[in-house]
């Protein structure tokens, strides 16, 4: 599972909190791994004793059904989205995990692209949301859906950083390099402070050539940004869904738990966290 023997300590408990690193989720791509990363990140940075906030930012809506988030009579991203002066902290909801909050999404989000696209500033709504509320946490997950549309480039323009959970498959790959463009894109014209973080292989199997290949593809395209840890496929992820709950709370022990653990340290290593 681990591609190296580097070393990511745990890191230092936080004497305060915020202003808060936002970090976009992305691949346009589905069924990557993408809304599982974002959960078990964000629950393992939680662990590390970070506030955290992840946002359902897709209308399907699966990371607010995986967190047991109330999604149908519960203020949703998109009220905030369609209402200006509507309060980001009515939003907000607890998780049964400690430091780990959502705003959760429904199908109602896909409405948002169609009436957002006369707005003047369209790109920019979610920045004005989260400007509200970054300095109550330390890290910001925006779970976007898989497209390149204008709810993607909302979540690019909000964020400092952009993390790219890439199953380690060729269609996957071939993928990624569009997605590249698009982070330029808007770097060039709406967030020239925008970072790709890195990207992180998912639904790894080391057993096969195949996964191999595809994985020193990747480190030869984006040398020094490839995560260090692979999140290996294992059946604990379903069942984890199942329980909606994290694998580090599912399955505290397992490999696939201390994987994320592991990627939630790096990231921290790295300085995208805090």
């Amino acid at each position: 599972m681990n591609l190296s023997k580097k070393v990511f300590p745990i890191p230092a408990k936080l004497k305060e909190h915020g202003p808060a690193r936002v970090i976009a989720m992305c691949n346009q791509k589905g069924g990557v791994g993408k809304t599982t990363t974002t959960i078990n990140l964000a629950a393992a940075l939680a662990e590390y004793g970070r506030k955290v906030l992840v946002i359902d930012f897709d209308p399907q809506g699966a990371l607010s059904v995986n967190l047991d988030a109330d999604y149908q009579d519960a203020p949703t991203i998109y009220d905030l989205m369609m209402d200006s002066k509507a309060d980001p902290k009515a939003a907000i909801q607890q998780t049964s995990i400690e430091n780990l909050d959502i705003i959760p999404a429904n199908i109602d989000l896909s409405a948002a692209e169609m009436n957002l696209v006369t707005e003047m500033g369209r790109e920019r709504v979610l920045d004005g949301i989260l400007h509200k509320i970054k300095n109550d946490y330390d890290v910001i997950f925006i779970d976007c859906q898989p497209s390149l549309g204008l709810l993607t480039v909302n979540a690019l323009t909000a964020a400092h950083g952009v993390l790219i959970p890439m199953a380690t498959e060729f269609f996957a790959l071939r993928g990624v390099a569009l997605l590249v463009q698009t982070v330029e894109k808007v770097k060039a014209r709406t967030n020239p402070s925008l970072e790709l973080d890195g990207l992180i292989p998912t639904m790894h199997d080391a057993r096969t050539l195949h996964a191999r290949e595809v994985l020193e593809r990747l480190q030869e395209a984006f040398p020094g940004q490839v995560f260090d840890t692979a999140i290996a496929r294992t059946v604990k992820f379903p069942d984890a869904t199942v329980a909606r709950k994290p694998i580090t709370q599912f399955a505290a022990s397992s490999d696939a738990a201390e994987a994320y653990r592991r990627v939630a340290r790096e990231l921290v290593k790295r300085g995208s966290a805090a």
